[in-house]
């Protein structure tokens, strides 16, 4: 990215690492990392090459072994170096430079400086839209029709692709606007499926997730994970790191890329990009039972993309948002005849690949009884703990679940 035209007189501020960094750097020295204090130093100076050596001495930690193996204290360290490289970039005008390294912090980092790395992120986009606002390439998005996904659906094409005996035995019910006595009495206690329709018109994200231009705005510069493959048990299956104006490219060339279809899979953007989060509201049925939501996830992919055979440990409400999705469901009672894998990573997926199923490995999998449904636009399909979903995006397809415990169970696992 080019240097502005005029110096950048201001600069981050991070009151969060100025009061933690002699702490956090003598926890680095007592665990060895005499190089990296050195160099944080000059880093701290504005050295940007040393920002950069000292948060590659940090990936290099990071990467040493299984994730959580990792010692707590290289992730602290990992956000620092991330600081410094942006407050480098910031000063000299690289404001999209300045972004990734703070993405990189927030999804790769401890918690110790994450205020500081949000705060620098509004900073920083703020900034970054000023200069595109004063270069002539920011426009008003608020009335674009670049719409991400055309509203025409060919049922009979799809029904080819959904596995043996889709949509042709018993539907997932569908309640519109279901009161939250019924979702308890019916569904929360009971263990049943529904799809609640009429719930989520009030969504800004319902009018605004629709438009590449404003997706653009909010978070084209933004750095994310994404899966590349076919599904995260195939063995090409990988992650990388790419900007989502790079990840909406690929979409938009039918999910395309040298290693399969691209996906935003199972990750928290909202706590990372708090526009997109504005866009949503938590819905009242995750309050059911007086449990705590657990976590709140993003799922963004082409036509194709597939969650395989797997089952979750606490309720679950996916919020199809744009697009739609084609979902499978097989009761907890059915775990045996599921297959799961003996090991321990993978100890909640089925061995059974539905997309094609080995009739000689799993004979009497056919014979199962499942309820499906096709997620419409607007409509959130609640999921009971424990029970089996596969799922497949249809069209290009952004969605929403929440997951929440009991409240018997709220305390952290």
């Amino acid at each position: 990215m080019s240097k502005t035209t005029s110096s950048i007189s201001d600069s981050l501020e991070t009151p969060t690492l100025d009061a933690e960094s002699p702490t956090l750097l003598h926890s680095i020295s007592s665990y060895g990392g005499y190089a990296y204090v050195r160099m944080s130093s000059l880093a701290a100076a504005g050295d940007i090459r040393a920002a950069e050596a000292v948060r590659e001495m940090a990936w290099e930690q990071l990467h040493s072994g299984p994730w959580h193996s990792v010692l707590p204290v290289w992730r602290d360290a990992y956000s620092m170096a991330c600081l410094q490289v942006a407050k480098c970039c910031y000063e000299n005008g690289e404001f999209k430079e300045a972004l990734r390294a703070l993405d990189m912090g927030i999804i790769m980092g401890g918690s110790l400086l994450r205020k500081d790395l949000d705060s620098s992120v509004v900073k920083v986009s703020e900034k970054a839209r000023l200069v595109k606002v004063d270069d002539g390439r920011c426009k008003d998005f608020g009335g674009s029709e670049n719409r991400l996904v055309d509203l025409e659906f060919d049922v009979s094409k799809v029904l080819q692709l959904l596995p043996v005996k889709s949509l042709a035995s018993k539907l997932v019910v569908k309640r519109s606007a279901l009161s939250l006595e019924n979702f308890l009495k019916d569904h929360y206690l009971a263990g049943s499926p529904v799809i609640i329709s009429d719930c989520m018109a009030h969504w800004p994200a319902k009018k605004n997730w629709n438009n590449i231009d404003y997706l653009l705005r909010v978070a084209g510069d933004r750095t994310v994970p994404v899966e590349v493959g076919k599904n995260y048990l195939c063995a090409d299956w990988k992650q990388e790191l790419v900007t989502f104006s790079e990840f909406l490219d690929r979409i938009r060339s039918n999910g395309c890329s040298p290693g399969g279809p691209t996906y935003l899979a199972q990750h928290p953007l909202f706590d990372q990009i708090n526009e997109l989060r504005r866009d949503i509201f938590i819905p009242d049925y995750c309050f059911t039972g007086g449990g705590e939501l657990r976590s709140l996830n993003a799922w963004f992919g082409p036509a194709g993309t597939v969650t395989p055979l797997h089952h979750d440990p606490h309720h679950n409400i996916l919020a199809q948002v744009v697009g739609k999705k084609y979902v499978r469901l097989y009761p907890a009672s059915l775990s045996e005849e599921l297959f799961p894998y003996s090991e321990t990573m993978l100890c909640n997926s089925s061995q059974v690949d539905l997309d094609d199923v080995d009739e000689m490995k799993f004979p009497k999998v056919q014979d199962l009884e499942f309820v499906d449904c096709i997620l419409e636009e607007g409509e959130m399909l609640y999921i009971p703990p424990k029970w089996w979903h596969y799922v497949r995006s249809l069209t290009t397809s952004l969605s929403v679940s929440f997951w929440w415990s009991d409240g018997e169970s709220s305390s952290p696992s």
